[in-house]
């Protein structure tokens, strides 16, 4: 179901399709949501409630929710924002860290008899495909392409 003419669609429908499948696939004890979070804290760093909401397209108070669920657990933990007095900033802990890792390696597991069945021909493409599209993270992520998130934008 490819479109050549919209490449970005394609990688970004491939790329949350095998997560999805992954995710549905895989034996781990964290609900999808919090390993969600545990995610963008350890791609961001510390953020403030209010940053982690916006770059997940979720309300302040689901994310607040999300954040004591993770927090109850030893996952993540609040620190002053030096900043900020007033504020606080949310970062990973190691064991949340370690948390994100059991998820990671369980969607790996999912995903290793396939990857098993691949000829060496088709793994040096995966290979490949993985080199570029981690190009395509970099390049994105450089201050002239990656605009603040905005909800205008989901």
């Amino acid at each position: 179901m490819s479109n050549q003419d919209d490449p970005g669609n394609d990688v970004l429908r491939a790329a949350a399709r095998l997560t999805r499948w992954a995710s549905r696939y895989a034996s781990f004890e964290i609900p999808v949501a919090q390993a969600r979070l545990l995610s963008l804290l350890d791609e961001w760093g510390p953020c403030r409630v209010s940053e982690l909401a916006e770059i997940d397209h979720s309300s302040q108070p689901t994310t607040t929710a999300g954040v004591h669920r993770l927090e109850a657990q030893g996952w993540a933990r609040r620190d002053p924002d030096p900043s900020d007095a007033r504020a606080t900033l949310v970062s990973i802990t190691p064991a949340g860290h370690e948390a994100l890792a059991e998820v990671r390696r369980a969607r790996a597991a999912v995903l290793a008899p396939t990857l098993g069945a691949l000829d060496e021909v088709e793994l040096a493409r995966l290979r490949d495909a993985v080199v570029v599209l981690e190009d395509l993270l970099a390049r994105a992520a450089t201050p002239h392409h990656s605009p603040a998130p905005t909800r205008e934008e989901a």
